[in-house]
């Protein structure tokens, strides 16, 4: 993982529409930076739909959350359509930024050992420092213990 006040690698991938999107592109504004295995499974649909349940929230206070997976631009812009996501999804197929923030690790599963991307929000201020560093969060909870996060940081 990487850590509190470090530099926030910088990334250029697609979103749903195919479009290039950089990190740098939001200089002077609070990044919510979110990591998840993959579009559709239980668990990264009830975290995407918490975070457009709070998508108001986010806004209000002029922070952006942008979700990476390694799907493809088509299957997020399907999951965005399916599921009425008002943020920015990355696809990452070259693993660019999962590996640059170091959430491409070794995972255990019913006794199974494999590679993987861990459940990982990043919180990266106006500067582009990373400000805080959620691993393996819960994707239920997720959204909302960075609102309360946020709140109590101001």
């Amino acid at each position: 993982m990487l850590t509190i006040g470090t530099k926030a690698p910088d990334f250029a991938l697609p979103n749903q529409q195919g479009e290039t999107v950089r990190l740098s592109d939001f200089l002077g504004r609070k990044v919510v930076l979110y990591f998840y295995p993959k579009d559709n499974t239980p668990g990264c649909t009830r975290q995407a739909c918490a975070f457009a349940a709070n998508h108001n929230a986010f806004a209000e206070r002029g922070v952006v959350v942008i979700g990476i997976s390694k799907d493809s631009a088509a299957s997020h812009q399907k999951f965005a359509a399916k599921h009425e996501l008002p943020f920015i999804l990355l696809s990452d197929t070259e693993k660019e930024a999962i590996m640059a923030y170091d959430v491409w690790q070794e995972k255990k599963m019913y006794g199974k050992v494999s590679m993987g991307l861990v459940r990982t929000t990043y919180v990266i201020d106006e500067q582009g420092v990373i400000e805080k560093v959620m691993p393996k969060v819960k994707p239920d909870t997720n959204a909302a213990d960075i609102l309360a996060y946020l709140d109590a940081a101001e």
